[in-house]
């Protein structure tokens, strides 16, 4: 007993680095309903296309100071010029990675975001609905299991992209449904699927 408390059972792919592990015992696979948080993590999601989520979470206090919280009315806010002179300041910041696309869909999706808030329609709500507002449980045995995108990722990544979002492909919104909680994909043996289904009760 002592033993699972000191080395819980945990999903492989966090490793042994402590920053990596805490993210997977504190924040990957819990729900997320509020609209600006999951906006957040959708923004740099986009940003580890190509490269390992730990660094992109490594540099996440980074790109939170950089772009202000990921605050889609303040980004939405900064058009022409300003947006230009702003996105050519980001190239230089070491903090984040510097591809110049990658910064500049921060602000394509703060403006998809607006837009889809104008609608009428609370971001969290057009999230959810793809899962019908309710967490998928895969329970899946081991790594073998976990999809790397499903339908649902796939028709999510399409509504984005028509509303306006780019790196928003079927695989980082299935990465994205996992982080955020609408699917849960902790393996059976994980300490946090007892957490969660703990928490659903």
């Amino acid at each position: 007993m002592n033993n699972e408390l000191n080395h819980p059972k945990r999903c492989p792919w966090c490793g042994d680095a402590p920053d990596y592990q805490a993210y997977h015992d504190q924040v990957w696979g819990r729900p997320v309903y509020d609209s600006q948080d999951l906006f957040a993590k959708l923004c740099l999601d986009g940003q580890q296309a190509g490269l390992s989520w730990i660094t992109i979470l490594r540099k996440q206090a980074a790109y939170e100071e950089a772009f202000f919280g990921f605050d889609p009315e303040r980004l939405h806010a900064i058009q022409g010029a300003e947006r230009e002179a702003f996105i050519a300041n980001q190239m230089t910041n070491a903090g984040i990675v510097r591809n110049r696309l990658k910064i500049e869909s921060v602000f394509r999706n703060a403006d998809g975001f607006i837009a889809i808030e104008r609608s009428g329609t609370q971001f969290s709500d057009f999230i959810w609905q793809f899962v019908n507002h309710q967490v998928v449980d895969n329970c899946p045995q081991s790594m073998a299991d976990i999809a790397t995108d499903t339908e649902a990722s796939k028709a999510m990544s399409k509504a984005l992209k028509k509303a306006g979002f780019n790196f928003v492909g079927p695989t980082i919104c299935y990465a994205f449904m996992q982080a955020t909680g609408l699917v849960n994909d902790h393996l059976a043996f994980c300490h946090v699927r007892q957490v969660l289904d703990t928490a659903k009760n």
